[in-house]
């Protein structure tokens, strides 16, 4: 029906929307993640703090700037994920060969990148 395909363009625009979103927040979180690393790997930036400081990850092992590197990394793990299924299920709509579901794929994707 014109309502369902209506509908049915209407989704896959905001699939690709999102698509477009998770692809920049994990681009954020990946920039993020770099700016937690240390400027230089001397030994003083590798070693743990003193005893007394109030680091949470003090006595686990490793250093603090590895502990922020590691939460970055499984957010964007996360954000990865999420785009890979969100990325597929645009393909499957697509590959539906519906002329108007392309476009609204299309449409979607430039809109969530110009947004």
């Amino acid at each position: 029906s014109p309502a369902g395909m209506v509908l049915s363009v209407l989704v896959v625009l905001l699939l690709s929307v999102l698509y477009e979103a998770v692809k920049m927040g994990k681009a954020v979180l990946l920039r993020r993640a770099l700016l937690a690393l240390p400027h230089s790997l001397s030994q003083e930036a590798l070693t743990e703090p003193e005893e007394g400081g109030t680091d949470p990850a003090q006595g686990r092992g490793f250093p603090m700037f590895f502990s922020r590197w590691f939460q970055f990394h499984v957010g964007q793990t996360l954000f990865h994920v999420v785009q890979v299924v969100l990325g597929y299920m645009v393909m499957l709509a697509v590959m539906s060969y519906n002329a108007w579901i392309f476009l609204g794929a299309i449409a979607g994707s430039t809109l969530g990148y110009f947004v």
